[in-house]
């Protein structure tokens, strides 16, 4: 398959696995099915089956590796394989030499599989941007940088509420004031470009699950300079020549292997090297347009049905999904699901997500089957009363 093939939405979507009844309105907590990690589980169980069978899933991951590098328009060299994006951001920040400098600025919107590392670092202050309720916008990084700050931690789209932050410009000041950057990058990769070098990122985090098309199980860390204290956390792989296999010697190449820890799940691997091969064949730019197209057109149609959405204060800052306020996301979404409307709760917002694959009438049946959930509700409480 090649970019001129894979034209979008109608070529992608038949790489869906589900039935096309549905919508699949979750990429931002899970991928949608496709027949081509269908396919890759499919050599995985065939390779399993055969002698050399960790030769070849070394080759996923070394293939992984060189998609998602180009994907981000890094060197392979600054690629690391991780489990999840939490060991990745805990592999960035850990261990590092701050010297004078004690602060860590992160934001409220950020995920807490990322903070949760940030505030887990002994001697480090963390500093916190944005509103109480986990509203955050590009300024409120801008303000809060100072000689003090060593890292900035940063979503480049947040999780809840999809904004879309101007990262290369809250980069720009911290380098200025000399602190290093950390992007979390799980809500933008795959559906939008993301270039490290026009970011200008220190860190960036990412994983393969969501809108790259994978499973869970396997996330990426990109180091601009690799070097530094090596990681305390590590393993076999984090070795300059793992099958040297010296029990006795810990050494750690110059490179992000060195953050790399033990065997990756094979099953993860072999999917992201699936859905890093849809991606590539997308042109990001074109999704980008799409998505924000369709988010526009769905936060239109909900206000007027009577939904509280977030949105951020452009198109241009918004990410690639939107969010109903509703306290009872988790029933919420269980009624849509049972109807094929599959949406991504979080806590007391309801998320709606776009990517390449999607066209109006996923649009349609989701706004009504929203309606009609409303309708339900207003008849049971009139009925309990």
């Amino acid at each position: 398959m090649t970019a001129a093939t894979l034209t979008m939405p109608a070529a992608l979507r038949q790489r869906l696995a589900a039935p096309s009844s549905g919508a699949h309105l979750a990429a931002c907590s899970i991928a949608p099915r496709t027949i081509d990690v269908d396919q890759a589980m499919a050599q995985m169980l065939e390779d399993l089956s055969r002698p050399g069978f960790w030769d070849a899933c070394e080759q996923k991951v070394a293939q992984a590796r060189r998609l998602f590098a180009q994907l981000i328009g890094a060197d392979v060299d600054q690629i690391g394989i991780m489990p999840n994006a939490s060991i990745a951001a805990h592999q960035a920040v850990t261990g590092r030499r701050w010297r004078r400098r004690r602060d860590i600025l992160t934001s409220t919107a950020e995920f807490p599989g990322i903070t949760h590392v940030l505030l887990a670092q002994p001697g480090m202050r963390v500093r916190w941007c944005g509103t109480v309720g986990g509203a955050v916008r590009t300024s409120d990084y801008l303000s809060q940088i100072t000689p003090r700050t060593a890292l900035v931690s940063v979503p480049a789209v947040t999780y809840r509420d999809a904004t879309r932050l101007d990262v290369a410009r809250i980069a720009a000041a911290a380098r200025d004031a000399g602190a290093e950057v950390l992007i979390d990058a799980y809500q933008a990769a795959g559906v939008m470009p993301v270039n490290v070098n026009t970011l200008g990122c220190d860190y960036l985090v990412t994983g393969a699950s969501k809108y790259l098309f994978g499973l869970p199980g396997l996330a990426f860390i990109y180091a601009r300079h690799p070097g530094g204290p090596p990681p305390t956390l590590t393993g076999w792989l984090g070795r300059t020549d793992p099958h040297a296999m010296r029990a006795t010697i810990l050494d750690s190449p110059m490179t992000a292997r060195r953050y790399e820890t033990g065997t990756p799940a094979a099953a993860a691997v072999y999917a992201a090297v699936a859905g890093l091969s849809l991606v590539g064949d997308l042109d990001l730019q074109r999704v980008r347009h799409h998505t924000q197209r369709l988010i526009a057109t769905t936060a239109q149609r909900l206000a007027a049905q009577g939904e509280v959405v977030r949105l951020a204060a452009s198109v241009d800052a918004q990410g690639a999904h939107l969010a109903i306020v509703e306290p009872r996301a988790e029933a919420m979404a269980a009624w849509l699901g049972h109807r094929g409307v599959i949406t991504a709760p979080r806590h007391d917002v309801l998320r709606l997500a776009t990517h390449a694959y999607t066209i109006d009438s996923d649009i349609d049946v989701a706004c009504e089957a929203i309606a009609a959930y409303r309708y339900r509700a207003r008849v049971l409480s009139g009925a309990r009363r």
